[in-house]
């Protein structure tokens, strides 16, 4: 019983310090930019129901300039990582312009990640997971997802990597 009343004073306790995803962003010195806007004709995300599609993003730096180059020549899979997770925050600040707060998202569903690389590069799960480790300690199990990572010949602008992701949200 001593046992089982320990557990549920740790969880309650525990449970009171959970961080919202804008707090965690800020544990991990993350400040969302504005939402940049489409390079062609298409719209960066759409809602239909608790669904949010998010269209492809590339790895934006502050200048509005992009991560480029190809893995497996350019880059190493550390650099594809840190522009993976690059991309991830900017689909974070897209997703936060469409559901105007973190705390709606119920569930990472789908991603699709794609990796510009040489013909003879076979890590874009390595690369990818720069996106899918932030997701993660930014939502915890709500942040695991179902996911695609593929190689590409090229990417827009020579983009190293373009990631585009389904989210569920609670209304």
């Amino acid at each position: 019983m001593r046992v089982l009343f320990a557990l549920a004073m740790l969880l309650s306790v525990s449970s009171m310090y959970a961080q919202t995803p804008e707090e965690k962003l800020k544990s991990l010195n993350i400040v969302l930019p504005a939402p940049s806007s489409p390079v062609a004709n298409y719209v960066k995300f759409v809602r239909t129901g608790n669904l949010v599609f998010l269209s492809g993003h590339g790895p934006s730096k502050a200048d509005g300039s992009y991560i480029t180059g190809k893995l497996g020549r350019d880059l190493s899979i550390e650099e594809g990582y840190a522009a993976a997770r690059q991309t991830g925050i900017s689909l974070l600040a897209t997703l936060k312009a469409a559901v105007g707060d973190l705390s709606k998202v119920k569930r990472i569903v789908k991603v699709l990640g794609m990796v510009n690389g040489t013909d003879s590069f076979i890590d874009q799960p390595k690369v990818i997971n720069g996106f899918s480790d932030l997701m993660v300690a930014v939502f915890g199990d709500k942040g695991k997802h179902a996911r695609s990572a593929v190689g590409m010949a090229s990417l827009p602008m020579n983009m190293a990597v373009e990631i585009e992701m389904v989210v569920e949200i609670e209304d």
